[in-house]
């Protein structure tokens, strides 16, 4: 599902919450907030789909709502600052994307006064996210690719291509709330297929380096 759709879930709630100032002269643009764990160069066409179904639905930023954007670039620690930032902007609505670390960040932050729409790849309801897929509940509704279900097609493929490989290799960073779920998935797949799954963590470039050294040792 694009991410041109989340613009339009977000319309709906500031439909709701920009009525009651239609009535004052001259009332403020609402402003969404917009966080994300990536950065600015990794999202741009993301943000432009995002756009996209805004404008699709009538709004467009500059004329009729603002935009405010943070962007964590990678430094997941950064999310429940800027979080806080967008709250005290404030914001209208708050939506949360470039990774599940986005949402699940956000949601505590959050106060229940303000609408959170995501888009994340975990699944919403294991992680504790929404209530139910039909019935998100609280303050926050959204899109979930299930990219969970990923992890254990990804080795079975793998399989599949190199079918003499008794050993895997498994990269994940430990501060994603995905991680365990996909090391779970990857490791299920692996067993069933008679498999050897050599899991390494990594959040940094440094990390990175480590893991593979390990991979290759």
């Amino acid at each position: 599902m694009r991410l041109h759709t989340v613009g339009r879930v977000v319309t709906l709630a500031l439909a709701l919450l920009v009525a009651p100032l239609a009535t004052k002269a001259q009332p403020p643009l609402p402003v969404i907030g917009y966080l994300s764990s990536r950065s600015p160069s990794e999202s741009a066409h993301i943000v432009a789909a995002f756009r996209q179904g805004l404008q699709e639905a009538g709004f467009v930023e500059g004329q009729n709502v603002a935009i405010e954007s943070r962007f964590a670039e990678g430094h997941f620690d950064r999310l429940p600052a800027l979080a806080t930032e967008l709250v005290r902007r404030p914001v209208q609505v708050l939506v949360a994307t470039g990774g599940t670390v986005s949402v699940v960040t956000a949601k505590p932050v959050v106060p229940a006064t303000i609408p959170i729409v995501f888009a994340m790849g975990g699944d919403p309801v294991k992680l504790g996210v929404v209530a139910s897929l039909a019935r998100p509940g609280e303050n926050i509704t959204g899109v979930s690719f299930l990219v969970n279900e990923l992890a254990a097609k990804t080795v079975e493929l793998l399989h599949e291509l190199v079918p003499t490989a008794t050993v895997l290799g498994f990269l994940v960073n430990p501060h994603d709330p995905n991680a365990e779920p996909d090391t779970r998935g990857a490791q299920t797949a692996a067993d069933a297929l008679g498999l050897h799954v050599v899991v390494a963590k990594a959040s940094t470039e440094s990390d990175i380096e480590a893991a593979f050294t390990t991979f290759v040792h």
